[in-house]
């Protein structure tokens, strides 16, 4: 942890979304009902799995910790994006930054192993159905969960090594409502070639290597139920579209800034705003729209509270 006393820039300036005062005004009306869809959504379908014992399954166990992960991911971020667009200055202590990256990059690796665990559970469902509750035990999920923090950590840990010893003397404007390890490099009085490589090698191939690995597992299961259904893929397509809709949304960001590190443009803040917040307040949408389980466990409990109210 020397890097901390060594550097001479203490703090960073995020230049955030937007410059006009209306527009700012917009944003942070608009965030802010986007986080609270967040928070109430994913922490309602975390609770709803953890209380009522007919969601008490492989499928809805991962489900509660996506949500879970999906809340701490965008409160990395999203709280002070909202706050920071009335600010004129928004700055951000060096600590602050390099936790905020941590964070970001130990929950970013959380739930792609969490999505992986999805879709090999939407496999063992579809094409290993009368074995489904052996091999999708609980020891194998909880398993799943902890290699993904594990995953995470060191997902994380390997990168923070590399930049929390890079000299930062001089600039400190960072073009982002956020800290990230692209743009942080870019500030350091250094020849970042390496580093970006070291991004490029971690970040993204990790990025690209789970979203072709899904894609494939997803072709894998449609291509199974078509050989056994003589070619009705309705039932497989309408179970797997949700899973294959955040798997797109999730890693699309991802791959544009980590596969091609030391970005040149703004554009990438703005697909990010997908990761932090969009993604995360459709999650529980999209998980339950098409989920009869979830519809009829949000009847149950309704019947519950009527049943409450009047006694």
């Amino acid at each position: 942890m020397n890097g901390l006393n060594e550097s001479v820039v203490s703090e960073f300036m995020l230049l955030g979304l937007a410059s006009s005062w209306e527009t700012k005004v917009f944003l942070m009306l608009i965030f802010s009902l986007i986080y609270l869809g967040i928070i109430l959504g994913n922490l309602f379908i975390f609770f709803l799995v953890i209380f009522d014992s007919h969601l008490h399954s492989p499928m809805y166990f991962l489900l509660a910790n996506l949500s879970l992960i999906d809340v701490g991911l965008s409160s990395t971020t999203v709280p002070k994006m909202i706050t920071d667009l009335l600010n004129e200055y928004k700055i951000i202590s060096f600590q602050s930054c390099m936790t905020q990256i941590c964070f970001i990059h130990i929950m970013g690796g959380v739930e792609m192993v969490l999505l992986i665990a999805m879709a090999f559970d939407r496999y063992t469902a579809i094409c290993k159905p009368l074995r489904y509750l052996n091999i999708m035990n609980p020891k194998i999920c909880v398993s799943f969960v902890i290699a993904g923090w594990v995953i995470g950590v060191i997902h994380a840990m390997s990168q923070f090594a590399f930049i929390i010893n890079l000299p930062f003397c001089g600039p400190n404007k960072v073009d982002s409502f956020y800290c990230d390890f692209p743009r942080i490099i870019k500030l350091a009085c250094t020849d970042g070639a390496k580093f970006e490589f070291v991004i490029a090698a971690n970040s993204g191939f990790m990025s690209m290597g789970t979203f072709f690995l899904l894609i494939l597992s997803y072709i894998f299961i449609l291509v199974t139920v078509w050989k056994r259904s003589s070619g009705d893929l309705s039932k497989a397509f309408v179970t797997l579209s949700a899973h294959i809709t955040v798997v797109v949304l999730f890693f699309t960001p991802c791959m544009f800034l980590y596969v091609w590190p030391f970005p040149t443009s703004s554009i990438d803040k703005y697909l990010f705003i997908v990761d932090f917040a969009i993604t995360p307040v459709l999650n529980p949408a999209i998980y339950t729209l098409r989920n009869k389980d979830i519809k009829i466990s949000i009847k149950r409990l309704s019947k519950w509270g009527h049943y409450v109210k009047f006694c």
